[in-house]
């Protein structure tokens, strides 16, 4: 039998629900001004799209992209059961999520540097995204419907397939994919943040491609940095305190790549 529509909707609305439940958490934490990245002034000083515009695009993004994954698992459903006999040991299930962490972060650098060095589709499509120099939380999914389709839905759905996980683990790769997002994207240095324990991709280093200095530098999203590292676009930086609070990631000499 093919996918149920349990799995193919809980495989599309838990994501979401994730999305905006881990959004406003970091909101609320937002306030504590000593582990942000930018001054909380610097949200409505310096980014070029109201909170209201982004909350809008995301919900708008969201949703067509739930429309276009529904499909997508119901097109993918076969009848031969293969998927409800797959196994599920703790070995296969590390495998299948490092895979797709893999495809994913192998899509989203290429098309993500594509759309930078092509000066129409950053225009048109992927400047939309960086209207948010100070990025926070709840618009990490901020992006124009066709960069939502082609990085996250191509890239999702080349990740599930590739990595031949159930529907049912998808579900837990995409909602941990979707809070590496939202945390990379959510302006904040949290003390004891095991994302920052376990990956170099972090809020930092994302800040840094949100400023003028890094757009050409940390491409890598949304879990390891390794294709930076290996087609020179890694930009290195340091993590100072700022004099009135909070934190400052400044770039690095470029020569000081290969000592980070």
């Amino acid at each position: 039998m093919g996918f149920s529509i349990s799995d193919e909707l809980l495989g599309t609305i838990v994501p979401i629900v994730v999305y905006w439940v881990y959004s406003g958490i970091y909101m609320c934490l937002g306030s504590l001004e000593s582990y942000r990245l930018h001054p909380g002034s610097d949200e409505d000083e310096k980014n070029l799209v109201s909170k209201q515009t982004v909350v809008k695009g995301v919900l708008l993004q969201q949703t067509v992209q739930a429309l276009v994954a529904i499909l997508l698992f119901a097109v993918a459903g076969s009848d031969d059961g293969a998927s409800a006999q797959q196994s599920t040991s703790f070995i296969v299930l590390i495998r299948q999520f490092v895979t797709a962490m893999v495809v994913l972060d192998t899509w989203q650098y290429f098309l993500h540097r594509y759309m930078h060095e092509n000066k129409f589709l950053y225009r048109h499509i992927h400047s939309l995204h960086h209207r948010l120099v100070v990025p926070y939380a709840f618009g990490a999914l901020y992006n124009h419907p066709v960069e939502g389709l082609l990085g996250d839905t191509i890239g999702g759905a080349l990740s599930f397939l590739l990595s031949g996980m159930s529907p049912r683990t998808s579900i837990f790769f995409f909602s941990f994919a979707t809070i590496k997002t939202v945390d990379d994207h959510c302006g904040l240095m949290l003390p004891g943040n095991p994302f920052h324990f376990f990956f170099r991709n972090n809020s930092a280093y994302h800040d840094i491609h949100h400023q003028l200095y890094g757009t050409k530098y940390n491409f890598s999203q949304p879990f390891f940095v390794m294709w930076d590292r290996i087609l020179g676009t890694y930009m290195p930086y340091s993590l100072e305190k700022r004099a009135e609070g909070g934190f400052e990631a400044r770039p690095r000499p470029r020569k000081d790549v290969k000592d980070d």
